[in-house]
């Protein structure tokens, strides 16, 4: 909805450095070299950022059950893991706001250090050592 507006706004700025995409086919490839990453706000693109503890723009969208996508952006955002910018302002803000992050290196540092505090490591092993719990009635797994 947003690339063409981004892309238009982007190659007239001529910045080199910086890349984007429509659809991207290999997600752990792009976060790992990715400087600042703007996303959705589902929990699984949260979970998998915050482990390798970059900087996010979050844009959460309106369109899910209950605000839950607000909700969880939120939670970042008070623990200063995360910027959040409304959907319905980003077609204003957001391209202003990610160069901005993209040259402020403190703030950067800032956000994906304390994203990184909020992963939760070994989550699938948790997980399923809790299904096991309820399943063999406290019997953890292997």
């Amino acid at each position: 909805m947003y690339f063409d507006q981004i892309k238009e706004e982007l190659d007239a700025r001529s910045l080199q450095h910086v890349k984007y995409y429509d659809f991207i086919h290999r997600m752990d490839l792009a976060y790992r070299v990715a400087d600042v990453i703007v996303s959705r706000a589902g929990a699984a693109t949260i979970s998998e950022v915050c482990l390798l503890g970059k900087p996010l723009i979050l844009v959460p969208s309106p369109n899910v059950a209950e605000d839950h996508q607000t909700k969880n952006a939120m939670v970042l955002v008070k623990n200063n893991a995360a910027l959040m910018i409304p959907d319905k302002e980003a077609p204003e803000k957001l391209v202003f706001e990610a160069l901005t992050l993209l040259h402020n290196e403190t703030q950067r540092t800032e956000l994906g250090d304390n994203c990184a505090k909020m992963a939760l490591k070994n989550s699938t092993a948790k997980i399923v050592d809790e299904i096991f719990k309820l399943v063999n009635k406290g019997e953890p797994a292997g």
